[in-house]
């Protein structure tokens, strides 16, 4: 049971034109860096792509943004990236957005076997439209449907060759659920060991959600956006 791919191009080779893809990650933190480049390089087009974020321009998604590969965009926060800027205000992508809390319950849900589920949040908005509407203990509540996806790209700290997954700190936003939530989940890692040196209690990404699994090489781990004091 050895699932270990020997690069991110070998892992992403099957990825078609038309696929949804799940990418992992919050910001810039935790994102499959390697595999999101290896998928510019395959060129697979009209894609939609499920993620909490855009990248910024020259990074993460924003790389497939510049190549025009992304048809759709599920996604709650966009604001890092010009690229995607121009895109939907020329129209030439079509955006889905959602609360934060939303998309990652429907996320969620999708890796749960959920369909969908109600949720308070967003009623009265523009998030509403087209939604149904029902009412739980007097309070009105929008039925959202689960996600789920062709493949989801997830970023990992260790793992295994068997797939097992340990994330750090803000890493684990979006990667676990979304490794949950797909028909085939490709995972990098910063650390790839034998089986039996995880710490079983460690990890929060069991194996048999993970198909594949590769080491991660030069990685960049940029900030999305700095900040620093001026001089007193």
């Amino acid at each position: 049971m050895n699932k270990v791919y020997a690069s991110a191009d070998a892992a992403v080779a099957d990825i078609p034109d038309g696929a949804t893809i799940m990418a992992g990650g919050f910001g810039l933190c935790g994102i499959p860096e390697n595999l999101i480049d290896a998928l510019q390089r395959k060129g697979a087009r009209d894609l939609t792509v499920i993620s909490n974020n855009a990248g910024i321009s020259d990074f993460g998604l924003g790389r497939l943004l510049q190549t025009r590969q992304i048809r759709k965009l599920i996604s709650s926060y966009v604001g890092e990236n010009k690229v995607f800027e121009e895109q939907a205000l020329n129209k030439e992508i079509e955006l889905e957005l959602n609360p934060q809390g939303t998309l990652a319950e429907r996320i969620r849900a999708g890796g749960a076997g959920i369909p969908a589920f109600y949720t308070p949040t967003g009623v009265g908005t523009i998030v509403a439209e087209g939604k149904e509407v029902r009412e739980f203990g007097g309070r009105p509540c929008l039925l959202e449907q689960a996600l789920t996806a062709d493949f989801a790209l997830v970023k990992a700290w260790k793992g295994d060759r068997w797939g097992n997954l340990v994330y750090r700190k803000t890493a684990r936003n979006f990667n676990p659920m979304m490794a949950t939530a797909a028909r085939i989940t490709l995972a990098e890692v910063e650390e790839l060991v034998e089986p039996g040196e995880l710490d079983p209690d460690g990890i929060i990404t069991p194996g048999i959600y993970v198909q594949r699994i590769l080491q991660g090489v030069d990685y960049e781990k940029r900030i999305e956006r700095r900040t620093v004091r001026g001089k007193a």
